[in-house]
């Protein structure tokens, strides 16, 4: 386990008050668990009472599980572009997705706006995402 995690995992059980720290931070992608994508083929809402806290936010799973797997390897669950629709950012533009709208490909999740916008980026998976890569830029922090 990276040292990093091992701190984060060491503070969240010692020092008093840690945990009602991670609450104040922002919940990641509106508080689905992004493991259930991988795991389970569909989204679904993660629960308050099972958080993570990685790269200041904090995230949400279903299940016990997921946040294991989640912590072993943080990067390979993340959606590719965070909260923003792939398909907007494509264009250059910052739209919120919807996490309910979403698609795997290559290994990646990849969050949309729109129920359209997984069919429309499907028609140039490879295009998309060089387009919207280039653009990462644009995303808040």
């Amino acid at each position: 386990m990276p040292k990093f995690l091992r701190v984060a995992a060491w503070l969240l059980l010692v020092v008093p008050g840690f945990a009602a720290l991670a609450e104040e931070l922002p919940v990641a992608i509106k508080g689905y668990d992004t493991v259930a994508y991988f795991a389970d083929g569909h989204p679904e809402p993660g629960l308050p009472s099972v958080d993570y806290v990685w790269d200041e936010h904090r995230y949400l799973f279903a299940t016990d599980e997921h946040r294991r797997l989640f912590a072993a390897d943080p990067v390979h669950y993340l959606p590719q572009f965070g909260d923003v629709c792939s398909m907007a950012l494509t264009r250059g533009e910052i739209h919120e997705a919807n996490p309910e709208n979403w698609l795997i490909s290559g290994g990646k999740l990849y969050l949309f706006g729109e129920p359209f916008g997984p069919d429309v980026f499907r028609q140039d998976v490879t295009g998309n995402i060089k387009k919207a890569g280039l653009n990462r830029d644009l995303i808040p922090n």
